[in-house]
């Protein structure tokens, strides 16, 4: 019998490409809002593996969603389709403005997918000279090379070559801007409906509304990525809804499956038809095991009472970070909206975001920075007030470990 040697942090530095800088720690188990190193230390969980885990860590409906799919069938290609899939895709058209979905795998993939069928529309209709994609500066809208040329931060897309060309960086909530710029060409406008990685920077109504209209005058689809904003995560099952307007292609990713991999591209039937046979495709897009576990956390998320809880959740962490800020005197605002949520750091602490991460990590909680300057929360929509009080009771200890 062979006895596998236990794998340890330093191992990473052996036998993983170094794009990635992880902790020292490595979790082995979680439940809900609370995760178990090697060594049996217990973190509590503010982070959500970035917008991720939206039902916390092994949410008994999503194992036996997983269990019950994993012994029936694992993988079909797309010559033909699947239970779960055609169910996941009915209660997706359900709970947003979309007819019709594509499934990928993730956030990136379904960007992709939202630039080509955008990109496709235009030139069917209006022909190849209507190609400029408009997107905002700090914005992040995946690692391929298209969408990271798409998302406003160079520092992720330079260094590869030439870039996909005709697409366009505008200050994002900049009115002038945009309407100065967007002409006839511009076969879409894509942007997040709450900025992730560039800070956590809301849209004012009026840049939004804006947007829709321009986009409307000059016959340019509005395309939301909703990868960290979608599946409950503002408060509503997608952040347009809580703006007053449509999109015309949405992207959804991360909270979708709750952890497991799986994203998608939602759209009207009147998009849907520029993307025919061949055009596109995806080996494991709507694969069965990734649609059941995000069915099931469809149904968990999109219940009323789970979305009216995420504002509840909201204002707790509001209360615990204003309360904290009171002592210390380190965030200039805290902004976002529902469980997505940053916490600015004011003139003194500019550049410090991630000692707030590691120091908290030294006391058992897990938290995420949105830049050099912002610290980020994205736990578990389900997390309870004992967890949330417990995480920022450690975030408190972090805290004066840092002022002292």
């Amino acid at each position: 019998m062979t006895v596998e040697k236990s794998v340890q942090r330093k191992d990473f530095d052996q036998v993983m490409v170094p794009c990635y800088n992880p902790m020292e720690m490595i979790p082995v188990r979680g439940v809900g809002a609370r995760v178990w190193d090697q060594q049996g230390n217990e973190y509590i969980d503010f982070a959500g593996g970035i917008a991720v885990s939206c039902l916390g860590h092994c949410h008994p409906v999503m194992v036996k969603a997983l269990q019950d799919q994993g012994s029936k069938i694992w993988h079909l290609s797309n010559v033909m389709t699947n239970e779960p899939a055609l169910r996941l895709a009915s209660k997706l058209t359900k709970v947003s403005f979309a007819d019709k979905v594509f499934f990928a795998n993730s956030g990136a993939e379904a960007n992709e997918a939202a630039l080509k069928l955008a990109r496709r529309y235009a030139a069917d209709v209006y022909g190849e000279e209507k190609s400029e994609i408009i997107a905002f500066k700090q914005g992040f809208h995946g690692r391929t090379f298209f969408t990271v040329t798409v998302g406003g931060q160079a520092s992720y897309s330079d260094g590869f070559g030439p870039k996909p060309g005709d697409v366009t960086h505008l200050p994002y909530n900049d009115i002038d801007a945009l309407q100065a710029h967007i002409s006839d060409r511009t076969c879409a406008v894509m942007m997040e409906p709450l900025q992730g990685e560039g800070g956590i920077i809301p849209p004012t109504p009026e840049f939004v509304q804006a947007v829709r209209e321009l986009c409307d005058k000059h016959n340019a689809l509005l395309i939301f990525d909703e990868v960290q904003t979608g599946n409950g995560r503002t408060g509503d099952f997608y952040a347009y809804q809580g703006l007053g307007i449509t999109p015309d292609i949405l992207s959804t990713a991360k909270s979708l499956g709750g952890g497991f991999p799986i994203g998608a591209m939602l759209t009207t039937e009147k998009l849907a038809e520029h993307m025919k046979v061949g055009t596109h495709g995806s080996t494991y897009g709507g694969n069965p095991l990734a649609c059941a576990v995000a069915e099931a956390v469809v149904d968990v998320v999109s219940d009323p009472q789970v979305l009216a809880g995420v504002k509840e959740r909201e204002a707790w962490f509001r209360e615990g970070l204003e309360a904290l800020n009171n002592k210390y005197h380190l965030f200039s605002e805290i902004r976002g909206k529902g469980l997505l949520l940053g916490a600015a750091l004011n003139a003194d602490w500019q550049g410090r975001a991630r000692d707030v991460l590691v120091a908290a990590g030294q006391q058992g909680l897990m938290v995420l920075v949105a830049g050099a300057n912002v610290v980020r929360f994205t736990p578990s929509l389900v997390i309870t007030k004992e967890e949330v009080d417990a995480g920022l009771a450690r975030l408190d200890k972090a805290l004066e470990s840092l002022v002292s």
